[in-house]
């Protein structure tokens, strides 16, 4: 018996699966859940956890959680993505560093944005291109992530905690709350 894949057109000239629409935004924090999803590359955890911390400390948000992909360079599983949309109102997604990471991590994002949770995926400037290729490919040329300057993996935590902190007007503006 034969089987069948589904195949994703990587052209992303496919206008039938084009969109822009967003899940709905939060408008604050106050009290909601924050997923971090943490793509296992260095310093990523630490990025995403100060950037909840702040998100917590300014803007009133509630809990932390934090989940860890398997592999960096391809999207969550179905599974870890159901998880993260049932446990959590909004998902901040780090860090995309190289090219492949990048443009999972934006796939990340447009996959929680579908699933119904606002999200931010964060990669760095270097690598913009991968991320808005990922989002052509996805069929959503237009999401709109941050990208944290280059390099993330070598920095101190007192960089990368600079970093979060300049991330923070970007996450604020995508997730549609005022800062």
């Amino acid at each position: 018996m034969a089987t069948h894949e589904l195949l994703l057109d990587p052209t992303g000239t496919d206008e039938a699966g084009q969109e822009s629409t967003l899940s709905p935004r939060p408008v604050t924090l106050t009290g909601l859940r924050i997923g971090l999803l943490d793509n296992t590359k260095p310093n990523a955890t630490l990025l995403l956890e100060e950037i909840g911390a702040e998100l917590q400390r300014r803007h009133g948000a509630g809990e932390t959680r934090l989940y860890t992909k398997d592999y960096f360079g391809t999207p969550a599983t179905d599974e870890l993505l159901q998880r993260i949309a049932d446990e959590c109102d909004v998902v901040i997604t780090a860090v995309g560093d190289c090219g492949s990471c990048s443009a999972a991590t934006v796939a990340d994002g447009i996959l929680l944005e579908r699933a119904g949770v606002p999200t931010v995926s964060i990669t760095s400037d270097s690598f913009l291109m991968s991320g808005r290729a990922m989002a052509a490919v996805q069929g959503f040329p237009g999401f709109d992530f941050h990208a944290v300057a280059h390099p993330m993996a070598s920095l101190t935590a007192e960089q990368v905690r600079e970093r979060a902190l300049a991330a923070l007007p970007d996450v604020l503006r995508i997730l549609g709350v005022e800062d």
